[in-house]
């Protein structure tokens, strides 16, 4: 079989959390090692040459780890360097370099979509609706003119960190503490928006070969049985604290009773969304759906959880009727007809010659974890 059929695929993903074990939000970085694990099943599964590679800061050492493997695609699943979500874009930045095909979004959009200031205004130039925001780069919030309640949070993290039920403020004392508190915490920017009250949905995407998205089986947070006077959010402990009252009490469920007029609304900006970010492949946008039919984009994930048990992203297409290993497959398809060059020399062919010459060498050995037990809900909450 050609290898554009039966490609040889290398899975790479962040290994940070090995040296963050006492970082209280360690948990959302060390997730990715279940995840990688599942994608390298699947891709086994289906017959391919396949591996997994851990990275760290060294991306040197993992460029010539990859050049070593000569991958026809690289799975990339790096969400982060050295604990740092910022450095995202860095390792789809030197693949395009050396013409390596991988699957998912570009630097650009990765980069964007945690900048969540600057993607809001992408967003809002494409006329999708979010909701209205400041970026706050010091503890003073007498310039904020929003309505109460408002929503703190990190400008630039993902996978809810930074996040609790401190975020909703609903005066200026408690917004001035909240912003003070992210900004010492995270040292960036706080971001400072309306909290729209409603219903929190999730749209699951996935590309197809024509240029096209799928819109999968939209699912929602049911918050009936978080604690009285907490707010409904999808706090980090939400998504990582097993133990704790808010995981139990934001259950994700399918998302059945929606009237026809709300999903073809939410349908429509979710496709507006994916084209005004230039997201590729898969993705998943949070929205708030207001008391007026008003579907708020909150966020957008374009490296989503792709964990086969207990993600957001496997849940919907399940709902779909799309088995776990289907979609693995079809991102490694995309991935595979997409040329980093405009020109007619085929992927494998360019890509394989670009690695020997280029990239051969020592490495990093091959990463591979243990597979372990992962929280249920962490494919859903906001990022």
């Amino acid at each position: 079989m050609k290898s554009a059929d039966k490609p040889r695929v290398l899975v790479v993903h962040n290994r940070d959390f090995e040296h963050s074990q006492h970082d209280p939000e360690n948990g959302s970085r060390a997730d990715i090692r279940g995840t990688a694990e599942d994608v390298v099943a699947a891709l086994a599964r289906a017959g391919m040459t396949v591996d997994a590679l851990g990275v760290d800061k060294d991306l040197g050492a993992a460029m010539s780890a990859i050049g070593a493997f000569a991958p026809d695609v690289v799975f990339n699943l790096c969400e982060s360097l050295s604990g740092d979500a910022r450095f995202e874009p860095l390792l789809p930045m030197l693949l395009e370099h050396a013409a390596i095909a991988y699957t998912g979004s570009p630097p650009l959009t990765l980069g964007l979509a945690l900048d969540k200031h600057k993607a809001k205004a992408v967003l809002r130039g494409a006329g999708v609706p979010t909701p209205d925001a400041v970026c706050l780069t010091s503890p003073d919030v007498s310039a904020v003119a929003l309505p109460f309640p408002l929503f703190v949070k990190p400008s630039r993290e993902d996978a809810s960190v930074g996040i609790s039920a401190q975020s909703v403020v609903r005066d200026r004392a408690e917004l001035g503490r909240q912003v003070a508190a992210v900004i010492a915490r995270y040292r960036q920017p706080a971001l400072v928006e309306r909290f729209i009250e409603g219903r929190e949905i999730y749209v699951s995407m996935l590309g197809r070969r024509n240029g096209d998205v799928d819109l999968l089986p939209l699912h929602e947070i049911d918050f009936s049985e978080m604690p009285s006077g907490q707010p409904h959010i999808v706090s980090y402990a939400a998504k990582w604290e097993e133990a704790s009252a808010e995981y139990r009490g934001t259950k994700p469920v399918r998302c059945t009773d929606l009237p026809d007029v709300a999903a073809a609304r939410i349908a429509s900006v979710a496709r507006a969304a994916f084209a005004a970010m230039e997201l590729r492949d898969y993705g998943r946008l949070d929205i708030r759906l207001a008391a007026d039919g008003t579907p708020y984009v909150i966020d957008v994930n374009p490296n989503c959880d792709l964990s086969e048990a207990s993600g957001g992203f496997a849940r919907a297409g399940r709902a779909a009727g799309l088995g776990y290993d289907e979609i693995i497959r079809r991102i490694v398809s995309l991935a595979s007809q997409r040329r980093t060059h405009a020109d007619t020399i085929p992927i494998a062919v360019r890509s394989r010659a670009a690695h020997r010459h280029h990239l051969a060498g020592g490495g990093l050995p091959l990463q591979r974890g243990r597979v372990r037990d992962r929280a249920a809900r962490r494919g859903a909450g906001p990022s």
